[in-house]
């Protein structure tokens, strides 16, 4: 791996935790939205990530191959919907209510939303140190052969 990858692999997290982050401000935007049947409420939603490198990992390729992709960073392979189940309430008078009385709201715990939100910011932060790092590591390599 050259010096130059750190840019690639830092910037593929940079993205995944965007998309997270994403994902997180929906889930929170809808959190209180309430519908009248199972179908149409909101469901809260989580980006699913692969390393790149995971062709490696399940023996589809051998290491150390003249194409190696071992190490290049992640990939979001998509968004699911939780499978957690809604809430259902008794408020009768809502004019949201079906015609038992019941409202639903999406399955959005706010509290772990937050902590989602701050860990991806903290990855997010994290990547972008490291390509900080990496660019005054490449600066201070081109002034090697400089005389004082």
């Amino acid at each position: 791996m050259s010096l130059g990858n750190i840019f690639d692999i830092a910037g593929s997290g940079m993205s995944a935790q965007s998309v997270r982050l994403n994902t997180t401000a929906s889930n929170i935007a809808n959190a209180e939205t309430v519908s009248s049947s199972v179908d149409e409420t909101y469901k809260a939603r989580k980006p699913v990530f692969a390393a790149i490198q995971d062709e490696l990992m399940n023996g589809k390729r051998p290491p150390f191959a003249a194409d190696d992709q071992s190490g290049k960073g992640v990939a979001v392979r998509g968004i699911v919907e939780s499978d957690a189940p809604l809430e259902r309430r008794y408020e009768p008078e809502h004019p949201m209510a079906d015609e038992n009385g019941y409202v639903f709201y999406p399955n959005v715990n706010v509290v772990e939303e937050m902590a989602d939100m701050i860990s991806a910011s903290r990855s997010f932060q994290m990547n972008v140190e490291v390509m900080n790092n990496a660019k005054t590591m490449m600066q201070r390599l081109l002034t090697l052969g400089q005389q004082s």
